[in-house]
C-alpha cells in the first residue's frame, strides 16, 4: 500500500517537473517573441535593420524613389521603407539628426550649412536631381511690371526661404546677367502659395521648380523670365539623401541595400517616364494633366564629388557659409567602393 502511495507520489512529482519545464520553454520563446522583430530580420538578410525610415517631400524630384517602394525593389533588398513626410529641406534634415528618420532627402545647400554651422555631422549617401531645362525658373505674371531679367533689380522676388535652393539659384542667375540683387525685397512664401502671390500682387516674380512651373501656368498664367538651367547654375545638382556619419557607420549593409534599390529605380525612371507619370499623381498630389505636362528633373544616384563642388562653392560666394567645404568630406560610402 506504501509501494502505491509513493509511485503515485512520484508520478506526480514527474508531471509537476514536466509542467516546470515546459513553463520555461514557453517564457523563453514569448522573450524571443517580444524582442524586435526588425532585429530577427535582419539576422536573417544580413542588415543592420530592415525598417528604414526615409523623411521627403512631396516633389516630382523623388520620382524614381516611390518607383523603388512601387515596384518592390526595397523589398527585394530585405528592405521596408517608410516615408517620413516633412515640410522642407531643412525640417526634413532635422527629422535625420534627431533620429525620427534613418535617411533625410533634401536640397543640398541645407546639407552643407549643417556642416559649416557644426549643426551636424552629415553624410551625402545618394544623389537625386540636377536642374535641368525647363524644371526650374523664375517667373512671373501678365500683370507684373518684371518682364525681362533685368527688371528683378528692386522688385519683390518670393522665395521659400532664405539660403535655399530657391534662393541661391535665384541670386546666381541674377549675378551672371549682372543684375543687382542687393536691393531685392526678398518674400518668403511656401511654393503652393506662390502662385496666388504672383496673381494678388504680393510678389512680382518668384522662383518655382516643377509641378509649380506648370501649376502656376495653368492657375495663374505665370510664365518664365529666365530658365534657371543658364551659366553657372546649368546642370546644376539640385537635392540628394544624406544621413548622419553615425548612423551611416553603424549601418553600411543597410545603407547598401538602399542604394542599390535607388540606382535601380533611378535607372528605369530614366528610360520609361510612363512608370514615373502615375506615381507623381499618387503621392506629389499632381493632376493627372500636370504630371503629363510637366519637365521631369534630371534624375540620378551616384554622387560625383566634381560636380557636387559646385554646391558648396556656391554658398562660398554667396555668403551662405563663411569657408570652403570640401565635399570630399562629406561623402558616405557607394555601392561598388
Amino acid at each position: 500500500m506504501f509501494g502505491i502511495a509513493r509511485s503515485s507520489r512520484d508520478r506526480a512529482l514527474r508531471a509537476t517537473l514536466a509542467l516546470a519545464a515546459a513553463t520555461v520553454v514557453t517564457l523563453v520563446t514569448g522573450c524571443g517573441a517580444l524582442g524586435s522583430t526588425d532585429s530577427k530580420a535582419s539576422a536573417g538578410t544580413g542588415l543592420e535593420k530592415t525598417t528604414l525610415k526615409v523623411s521627403i517631400l512631396p516633389t516630382t524630384d523623388l520620382g524614381p524613389f516611390w518607383l523603388a517602394q512601387d515596384s518592390g525593389f526595397f523589398k527585394d533588398e530585405g528592405l521596408d521603407v517608410q516615408s517620413v513626410v516633412a515640410a522642407s529641406g531643412q525640417a526634413s534634415l532635422t527629422k535625420a539628426i534627431s533620429g525620427e528618420a534613418d535617411i533625410a532627402f533634401s536640397t543640398y545647400p541645407p546639407f552643407f550649412i549643417a556642416k559649416s554651422t557644426g549643426a551636424a555631422d552629415m553624410e551625402l549617401v545618394a544623389d537625386a536631381t540636377s536642374v535641368n531645362a525647363k524644371t526650374n525658373a523664375i517667373v512671373t505674371v501678365p500683370n507684373s511690371p518684371v518682364k525681362t531679367i533685368f527688371d528683378l533689380a528692386g522688385s519683390k522676388i518670393a522665395i521659400t526661404a532664405k539660403n535655399t535652393a530657391s534662393d541661391l539659384l535665384t541670386r546666381s542667375v541674377m549675378q551672371d546677367h549682372g543684375v543687382d540683387f542687393g536691393k531685392v525685397k526678398w518674400v518668403l512664401i511656401p511654393l503652393p502659395n506662390i502662385a496666388a502671390a504672383l496673381q494678388q500682387g504680393e510678389a512680382d516674380a518668384a522662383y518655382l521648380p516643377e509641378p509649380y512651373i506648370t501649376q502656376a501656368a495653368k492657375t495663374a498664367g505665370a510664365i518664365p523670365v529666365i530658365d534657371i538651367n543658364t551659366g553657372a547654375t546649368q546642370d546644376f545638382p539640385l537635392t540628394g539623401f544624406g544621413a548622419t556619419k553615425k548612423w551611416v557607420r553603424e549601418n553600411p549593409k543597410t545603407l547598401a541595400a538602399f542604394q542599390r534599390a535607388m540606382q535601380k529605380a533611378t535607372h528605369e525612371a530614366t528610360n520609361d517616364r510612363a512608370k514615373v507619370e502615375p506615381l507623381l499623381v499618387r503621392f506629389a498630389k499632381i493632376d493627372e494633366d500636370t504630371a503629363k505636362l510637366l519637365t521631369l528633373p534630371g534624375y540620378g544616384s551616384s554622387l560625383d564629388s566634381r560636380r557636387l563642388q559646385r554646391v558648396p562653392d556656391l554658398l562660398l560666394q554667396l555668403g551662405a557659409i563663411p569657408s570652403p567645404i570640401d565635399v570630399n568630406t562629406m561623402l558616405g560610402p557607394q555601392p561598388g567602393k
